[in-house]
């Protein structure tokens, strides 16, 4: 993670992005064979999605004090994770619960982020303008209905747990 914040601290965005996407490729590719060839620990299926979301989270947040994505962009991205974060650990806790299991949206949503961040790089490496507002506000309404699906998900998982 220090090294991609460096890099675009330092405005040297081409490495910026081969780290980014490294970092990426390699925590799908960590997920994928966790699954696959059943290498999945307790400790992992708490880890994994920290690190997603430290990742994901600084890269918003360094590129954002940069001057390269709108206030509402990171604001909505940090308000998902921090109500994720708090949600499963509220579960963990009171009701005793497994790690909660992503949703298919929320993969998407990871997905989005993650090309939409490139997108940001290769936008400023190239001087294109791929991420317009318009760009920016479909990544936000994606963000947003993940959140609204994983809320009403755990909405539904509280009723059922204490009903029992």
């Amino acid at each position: 993670m220090y090294p991609l914040l460096s890099f675009i601290g330092d405005e040297n965005f081409l490495f910026a992005l081969y780290i980014f996407v490294i970092a990426a490729a390699t925590d799908g590719l960590d997920g994928y064979l966790a699954r696959v060839m059943g290498w999945q620990t307790d400790l992992g299926k708490i880890l994994d999605p920290i690190a997603d979301k430290v990742l994901l989270i600084g890269t918003i947040f360094i590129l954002w004090i940069n001057g390269y994505i709108p206030l509402f962009v990171l604001i909505i991205f940090v308000l998902r994770d921090f109500i994720i974060i708090l949600g499963a650990a509220f579960h963990m806790t009171v009701y005793d619960t497994d790690t909660p299991a992503p949703n298919i949206f929320g993969k998407i949503t990871t997905f989005s982020h993650i090309a939409y961040l490139a997108f940001v790089f290769i936008d400023i490496i190239f001087g294109l303008t791929i991420t317009t507002l318009a760009i920016d506000i479909i990544v936000a309404s994606i963000t947003f209905i993940s959140l609204a699906l994983y809320g009403a998900g755990w909405s539904k998982l509280t009723a059922k747990l204490h009903r029992e």
